[in-house]
């Protein structure tokens, strides 16, 4: 789990970065933001997955559309991120693309 959070937090960190310099963000909201829920997500998927092993792809589908969705809802809620939902979805979508590959490939 400590491999995969680790290798999730640096991808998203490059994502949310040129994001916000393109976008002209907050960083630091923003990064802390996806971070803490990272943090929330990852434990949540982890424990998902492991008490669903019987049935690890649809859950691990099902898990990965529920992260997108409350990863981009807790963006778009502190209001110091200064996202729309648009924007929060977007980039909950990026980062979690970004990451889902190479976690793949990574033991839970």
């Amino acid at each position: 789990m400590i491999a995969t959070l680790s290798l999730t937090l640096v991808l998203e960190t490059f994502i949310a970065a040129g994001f916000c310099h393109w976008r002209r963000k907050p960083f630091k909201s923003i990064l802390l933001t996806a971070s803490l829920a990272n943090l929330l997500t990852q434990s949540l998927l982890w424990l998902a997955l492991s008490l669903l092993y019987r049935h690890y792809l649809p859950t691990l589908i099902v898990a990965e559309i529920a992260i997108w969705l409350l990863e981009g809802t807790l963006l778009r809620l502190v209001a110091s991120n200064r996202l729309d939902w648009r924007e929060a979805l977007n980039l909950s979508l990026i980062m979690n693309l970004a990451s889902f590959g190479p976690g793949w490939f990574l033991p839970i």
